[in-house]
């Protein structure tokens, strides 16, 4: 049966594990790292953690429902899971990848990738032609964040995907920040979805993990091969509130939606100001593709202020709204992008795209928005 993503979120698809003989509502969690064998030759189907658990499988199972996948994979951090991405690649591969990513995973391709030779080209992938016109005959696939950290540009999914499958190249697809209640880029034709599961899945700031999502049995091979070798696998108990955390996705992400919409309307009036990056306003440049591809808008806002100054006092006065890294808990949290995210991006490529000593990164919770908006004001004083 197909069911609605809001049912997803507790059941996946319903399938029932051989393991799930109890009738426990709250899947338990198998906290062992070995299974015994019924016999020699023979298996129950797990044999040893670092292959497959019980409750790491129960998980994987609800994230690929959610993300319209063949497969599911979980592991240990969403760097993990980009790490295990691109052991898919070899030396001399190239790769196109949106020239606004979340500072790690630059760090990763300039600083491990490279090193094993991989070469990475960052461009403005929401430019089709230039995505195509830049494609070279060691080219294996287009990587892209949309809306991209913290900038929440916008790539055309569907146009890319469409650019990918004409060249034989893979469509990478870092679904994080929309995550696959609002956004589910396979079914515009992305071959891996990956989603640093720390954030919006998990939604309580409390566990780190990774996922990346196949959408063919070759790719779910590959990797499951690359997890298996690595060892790089969620743990049960880890696994287990990852699980806990996605029943609540869908209402998370609405409420956390509704408070950034009002947030980033309050935020058009102050005066100190000076621009905002929100896709849910319909000055954001990327607006109506977003439209056409999602179901909402998300709960992340970054926005230049006036000054320096004006940064550091909201980042020292704010009480309700914490400065930390991180995103997509119920708390609210905010970023200095220069200092947190993105420190190891060379200084002229981080302020070229904006990223600047007057760039703010504002992950809204679901408390009252009225208090977060109070602890804004407040904050915004010179005083």
């Amino acid at each position: 049966m197909n069911y609605h993503i809001n049912t997803k979120c507790l059941y996946g698809n319903h399938d029932k594990s051989p393991v799930d003989n109890t009738g426990a509502i709250s899947f338990p969690i198998y906290q062992t790292a070995t299974f015994a064998h019924p016999d020699v030759g023979s298996s129950t189907g797990y044999d040893y953690s670092r292959l497959q658990n019980p409750t790491r499988e129960q998980l994987e199972k609800v994230v690929a429902s959610l993300e319209n996948g063949i497969d599911a994979v979980a592991f240990s951090s969403g760097m993990a899971a980009m790490n295990a991405l691109m052991e898919l690649f070899q030396p001399g591969d190239h790769i196109l990848a949106s020239n606004d990513l979340y500072g790690g995973t630059i760090r990763i391709f300039n600083q491990i990738n490279k090193k094993n030779g991989i070469e990475v080209t960052y461009l403005d992938t929401s430019d089709a032609d230039l995505v195509e016109n830049s494609i070279k005959n060691n080219t294996k696939a287009i990587f892209v964040e949309t809306p991209t950290n913290p900038m929440m540009n916008i790539t055309d999914l569907g146009a890319i995907a469409r650019i990918a499958k004409s060249h034989q190249l893979l469509f990478l697809v870092d679904n994080t920040f929309l995550s696959p209640y609002f956004q589910n880029p396979i079914d515009f034709g992305a071959d891996v979805v990956l989603h640093s599961g720390t954030k919006f899945l998990g939604g309580h700031n409390d566990t780190l993990a990774g996922f990346l999502v196949l959408a063919s049995t070759s790719l779910s091979e590959q990797i499951r091969f690359i997890l298996k070798t690595t060892g790089s696998g969620l743990a049960p108990f880890d696994s287990w509130l990852l699980l806990r955390g996605i029943k609540t996705l869908a209402i998370r992400m609405e409420a956390q939606q509704k408070n950034a919409i009002a947030i980033a309307e309050w935020l058009k009036n102050q005066d100190k100001i000076r621009s905002i990056y929100y896709v849910g306003l319909p000055s954001h440049p990327g607006y109506e593709v977003n439209l056409r591809q999602s179901r909402g808008f998300g709960s992340m806002i970054s926005f230049h202020v006036d000054t320096p100054a004006t940064a550091f006092r909201i980042l020292r006065k704010v009480n309700l709204i914490q400065y930390a890294e991180s995103l997509g808990g119920v708390e609210s949290l905010i970023t200095y992008p220069m200092l947190q995210t993105h420190a190891d991006v060379p200084v002229e490529e981080r302020e070229a795209k904006g990223i600047n000593d007057t760039l703010l990164r504002f992950s809204v919770g679901i408390e009252k928005v009225e208090d977060l908006i109070a602890d804004l004001a407040q904050a915004l004083e010179e005083k």
